[in-house]
């Protein structure tokens, strides 16, 4: 699944085909929106919110969601049937394997910026009250949860649990607050950190402990687990990685 800051990656790349302001001409694909009411009507934006990747019209918005399996090419196809395919003059927009949905709405009233991860309005004490009104969940969850950290996924996850030597299965409730607001500054930290290791290509081998086998700080054996609500993969160790209980 597509995190925070691979959608970022996109939403920048299709900004500097200058689509924004351009009209949709043609719009097809196997998603379950009105297609025909996008064609002819001009782009007012494109942003990203999290793991959305979010297309702007004046009264309305289509949201992409990637999911676990979604793709995307720009002014190229495959062979497998599109979600949706969005033709302009001059550029053609194909998103595969994704959950898309309409929005009667203008995207300001669909979304909190203060809780995207990669914000500029992003808001940290509005993430460290979120957190404490969830004593009972296990770290590993909390950062998953897209209402307290928006874009914020596995990779992320398991990078700062490292990070901050904290646990998965600490619970919130007992970790100290200094430990609290230093996995806060340290999810939106790796975030930007992401953006620029995915950037330049070099993102994997930057990883200390997501798919790692050895911890680099122990030369220890890491544990993998499928841990918490959501069972997503963790990679941690259990000498240096304390677990607040």
């Amino acid at each position: 699944m597509p995190e925070g800051p691979s959608i970022v990656i996109l939403r920048e790349a299709i900004e500097e085909l200058g689509l924004t302001g351009k009209p949709v001409r043609h719009a097809e694909g196997s998603a379950k929106i009105d297609k025909d009411r996008l064609i002819n009507q001009k782009v007012t934006d494109f942003r990203s919110w999290g793991k959305h990747f979010l297309i702007c019209f004046k009264d309305f918005t289509v949201r992409i969601h990637f999911m676990l399996f979604g793709s995307y090419l720009i002014d190229e196809q495959k062979k497998a049937k599109p979600a949706l395919t969005l033709l302009f003059d001059k550029h053609e927009l194909n998103f595969y394997t994704s959950a898309i949905k309409l929005f009667d709405k203008p995207v300001d009233e669909l979304y909190d910026w203060s809780g995207d991860i990669m914000a500029k309005t992003w808001k940290p004490t509005a993430a460290l009250k979120k957190l404490k009104d969830h004593p009972q969940m296990p770290a590993c969850d909390v950062l998953l949860d897209q209402d307290i950290f928006a874009g914020s996924g596995n990779i992320i996850k398991n990078e700062v649990l490292f990070r901050c030597r904290i646990h998965p299965l600490s619970v919130v409730g007992k970790i100290p607050d200094a430990k609290l607001k230093e996995m806060v500054k340290e999810t939106r930290n790796y975030a930007f950190d992401f953006l620029e290791w995915k950037k330049a290509g070099v993102l994997k081998k930057h990883w200390l402990a997501h798919t790692k086998k050895i911890c680099p700080r122990c030369d220890i054996p890491f544990h993998k687990d499928y841990l918490g609500r959501t069972k997503r993969r963790s990679y941690y160790c259990n000498n240096c990685q304390r677990r607040y209980e």
